[in-house]
């Protein structure tokens, strides 16, 4: 089953990541456990750049589901290009969505994913709205 990504998403981070000689398995390429790492780490970088820092005494961010389709495989050496885009919002989640891309191979996505984010309040573990800085950055 493969899941695809809306046209009406918003671009809003790119960021490089390194293909490490470790990030391999046994068959010479990337492991697919990474993969869904490289969606994590820009997801994370830009929840942190939009003020979504997780505060277990107050609120901040969970995912609920998350998926990747496995279009090409990514080998080391090599840097990958990913692009995080959002789309989806609701009262108290958003879709972010992720394209890897080689970048020596520019517009050639590897992979794409994404996840559900609902934000919660850690203590109640009720979800909460999105908060007005994170929904003024995502409309």
């Amino acid at each position: 089953m493969r899941f695809d990504l809306p046209d009406d998403k918003k671009l809003t981070l790119e960021m490089v990541i390194p293909i490490r000689w470790g990030d391999m398995d046994a068959m010479g390429h990337v492991n697919n456990t990474l993969y869904f790492r490289y969606l994590e780490i820009i997801r994370i970088e830009w929840l942190y750049q939009v003020g979504g820092k997780p505060d277990p005494k107050g609120t901040g961010p969970v995912i609920v589901n998350a998926f990747c389709n496995f279009i090409r495989q990514l080998e080391y050496p090599g840097d990958v290009l990913a692009k995080h885009y959002v789309a989806n919002p609701g009262r108290s989640s958003v879709d972010t969505f992720v394209t890897l891309e080689r970048t020596d191979q520019p517009g050639v996505v590897y992979a794409s994913g994404g996840a559900t984010t609902v934000w919660i309040d850690f203590p109640s573990q009720k979800s909460v709205p999105l908060p007005d800085a994170v929904r003024a950055l995502i409309l």
